[in-house]
This record gives C-alpha cells, structure tokens and sequence, in this order.
C-alpha cells in the first residue's frame, strides 16, 4: 500500500529530485492530455511548466478536465488529468507546497479545512486518472507515452467500506479498493494490471 500511496502522492504535491529537460509547451499539453479519453483532449486545462521550473498554466481548457504535465523534476514519469470539482483540493495542496509546507503539514491543513467546511469537495463521485511508470517516458518524435501504465481513480469524500461494500485491499490484480475510508480524500482505486 506505500508503494501505491507514494505514487498517487506524486502528481498531488509536487517533491523535486532530479531536473530533466523541459518540454515544449506543445508537448506537454500533448502528453498531460493522453491519459483521458481522446474526446476530452482537445477542451482539458492543462498544467505545465515555465522555463525555470514553475507550474504554470499552459492552456485554459473549456472542458470539465484539468491536466498536470509531467513535472521535469521528478526521476519517474506521470501525468493526471482530473474533474473541475477536485480543483479546489488539489490547487490548495499546490499552494501549500509552494508556501513550503510537507506532505504531512499539506494533509493535515488539507483535512482541517474539509472537515471545518472551507475546502470545497466535490459533491458526486469524482475521477482522477493517472499515467505512470518508472520505465514511462514521453517520445517527441510519435507524440506518446511509451511504456506507462494507467489508475482510475474515484474521489468519494467520507465513503467508508460500510457504505461503498468496498475492499481495503485488492481482491485479484486491478481490482477496485477503496483508500483512505472515512477521510475527505476517501476514494475508489483501480489500477489495471501493469503490460
């Protein structure tokens, strides 16, 4: 289960490690959008970066998606694309990062907030969806992911196992779990069997 947390986290709160060459902004809207259906692509906002390393905002989308690029800082590769109504959390652990505050401290914050009702949530199950892999990597010339695999993933604040019949666990590869049961940040894990 920490192996799966750590690379959930990873598109979450942003940890620098090692610099890699920036793509093109073209580029990265590219990859960042590849995770989601091809229909969707063309209307996601996207999240990417500056030339000195800063998240910014690579195109204004109309859809109801909202994209991360890759972030050139980090030794493994992922991409996330995930529903308008998460925006709210997930911009607030963006921020909190850049004020310079840990995984834990941004958790914790992130938590108070929902629970006192000034963190936005969304109201319907929500989902994220995630390109990854350690071996992943974008290829300039074909325009696509090669080599990474892809999570579903379905935020359902304060679901329990009680009220979804959900696992704690995977019952057979890819099956569907549920993490974090009974949080703000509860939600449905499905991740298909890596190729």
């Amino acid at each position: 289960m920490k192996f799966t947390l750590s690379l959930l986290m990873s598109f979450l709160i942003w940890v620098p490690t090692q610099a890699q060459d920036i793509l093109s902004k073209s580029d990265q809207i590219i990859s960042a959008t590849q995770v989601v259906p091809e229909k969707d692509r063309a209307t996601a906002t996207v999240i990417g970066y500056d030339a000195n390393y800063n998240q910014t905002v690579l195109r204004k989308g109309t859809g109801a998606l909202i994209c991360i690029a890759n972030n050139p800082k980090s030794k493994s590769f992922s991409v996330a694309c995930y529903h308008k109504d998460l925006d709210p959390m997930m911009a607030r652990g963006r921020a909190l990062r850049k004020l310079g505050k840990n995984r834990s401290e941004i958790e914790t914050i992130r938590a108070a907030e929902a629970k006192e009702g000034t963190l936005k949530l969304p109201k319907n199950p929500s989902t994220l969806y995630v390109l990854y892999g350690k071996k992943a990597r974008y290829d300039k010339d074909s325009k696509k992911i090669i080599d990474g695999n892809i999570r579903y993933v379905v935020y359902m604040p304060w679901a329990t196992v009680e009220n979804t019949g959900l696992p704690i666990a995977p019952q057979v590869p890819g099956g569907p779990w549920i993490m974090f049961p009974g949080t703000y940040r509860a939600h449905i894990m499905i991740t298909p069997p890596s190729k």
